[in-house]
């Protein structure tokens, strides 16, 4: 699946288009590899989103085409979260 798909789909990102934004902007990291809106994910990456001062990092742990609102967090699991830097 791709990362901007997986972002939306498990509502980590509300938009696909921010995830494509966030991406072109090099805040978007997948196995500590910079990642394109393109790049693929699998189950067990582990995911570096940035948001300003903000940085999440989650593993999935499963890559469905739609969930539900519910269903959504059973997508990843959070690694790490950090505020500030």
């Amino acid at each position: 699946m791709r990362i901007d798909k997986f972002l939306k789909v498990s509502r980590i990102l509300k938009r696909r288009t921010i995830a494509k934004e966030l991406a072109d902007n090099d805040r978007i990291l997948v196995n500590g590899k910079i990642a394109k809106p393109s790049s693929e994910v699998n189950v067990k990456d582990l995911i570096t989103v940035i948001f300003g001062q903000r940085r999440l990092t989650v593993q999935v742990e499963s890559t469905r085409e739609y969930a539900k609102k519910e269903d959504a967090p059973l997508m990843y699991t959070v690694v790490e979260e950090k505020f500030g830097e």
